[in-house]
């Protein structure tokens, strides 16, 4: 198949499974949208959200849409590294045997991820950057693809550990998920009340999920719109002179060459399932917020003043 007729495959496919998460999922457009970019784009996405919109619920039907493996892990205070990862034990024969933990599987979500300590969050960096894992000396490949989906709760701060900024920059998107609208709300209601059960069917496998990936890998992108993404995000740093007044004034710290190339993965993804064969800026500017929100740090200034990294973001255009 040439690479053309397989831009307008993926194109049909991704429909096909926005229209299977709709049977479960009730709006959220947006936020389905950067979770499925994440996954062609082979990246790592944080949704964050207050309890009850349904962030769970939509990584798992994500899951069983595309056909993958999934494991669900619930941090808390007292997870250990070895909980995820597994660990060894003496078996009858007196050898050690390996157990796998939950991290190895597709699709990982990992709820909550901020109330757990720092050397369990940090247990997911490997696994996360490198798809493998080291335990007692040894190195597991974990299958392709591979996609963490961590949750984070932004209101009760109280006994949790905020993700470090290097583990943050591991995730290509941060994803805020708001209240449904009212109409969307009352859909909601009518459908999760009558015991209906929707099937929710497999449109994808592993194996097609990775080929989509090389694809996207491969589609060429104009030198200007690469140059766009990368002055994008030089306009993020404070002290880079292409930083605009109000990134001098309202950001401590500005996002780093990951972001740059997230931009433009990302970019190339967005143009792919809606058709187009190179992104152009537009598709960049579509996908900034999500890639630069959990890479720009506030100041005191903008806190005390309300102003938020999204204003922030759509100031730099």
């Amino acid at each position: 198949m040439s690479d053309v007729a397989a831009i307008k495959e993926l194109v049909q496919k991704y429909n096909a499974l926005r229209q299977e998460i709709k049977k479960i999922i009730v709006g959220q457009d947006d936020v389905v949208e950067q979770v499925l970019l994440s996954v062609f784009s082979g990246g790592h996405a944080l949704l964050i959200g207050v309890p009850g919109l349904a962030k769970t619920l939509l990584v798992h039907t994500v899951a069983k849409a595309l056909g993958l493996d999934f494991k669900r892990i619930q941090f808390t205070p007292d997870l250990m590294p070895s909980d995820i990862l597994g660990a060894e034990i003496l078996d009858k024969n007196r050898e050690f045997k390996f157990i796998k933990g939950p991290i190895f599987s597709n699709i990982i979500l990992a709820d909550e991820i901020n109330r757990t300590p720092p050397k369990t969050q940090a247990a997911l960096l490997e696994a996360m950057q490198e798809r493998a894992v080291t335990i007692a000396g040894h190195t597991y490949k974990l299958d392709k693809p591979y996609f963490v989906l961590a949750t984070q709760n932004p209101i009760e701060q109280e006994g949790t550990y905020p993700l470090p900024e290097a583990q943050l920059d591991r995730f290509m998107f941060a994803i805020n998920l708001e209240y449904p609208s009212f109409s969307e709300e009352v859909e909601v209601v009518k459908k999760t009340t009558i015991g209906a059960n929707p099937i929710v069917n497999p449109l994808f496998t592993a194996e097609e999920i990775t080929r989509y990936q090389q694809l996207i890998q491969k589609i060429p992108v104009a030198d200007n719109v690469i140059e766009y993404a990368v002055t994008l995000v030089s306009k993020t740093r404070p002290n880079s002179s292409a930083a605009p007044e109000i990134v001098k004034k309202y950001i401590d710290w500005g996002a780093g060459p990951r972001a740059s190339q997230n931009l433009i993965l990302s970019a190339k993804t967005h143009a792919a399932i809606h058709g187009k064969f190179s992104p152009d800026i537009e598709d960049v500017q579509k996908v900034a917020t999500g890639i630069l929100r959990h890479r720009l740090i506030k100041n005191y200034k903008a806190e005390a003043e309300g102003l938020s990294i999204e204003e922030i973001i759509q100031n730099l255009f």
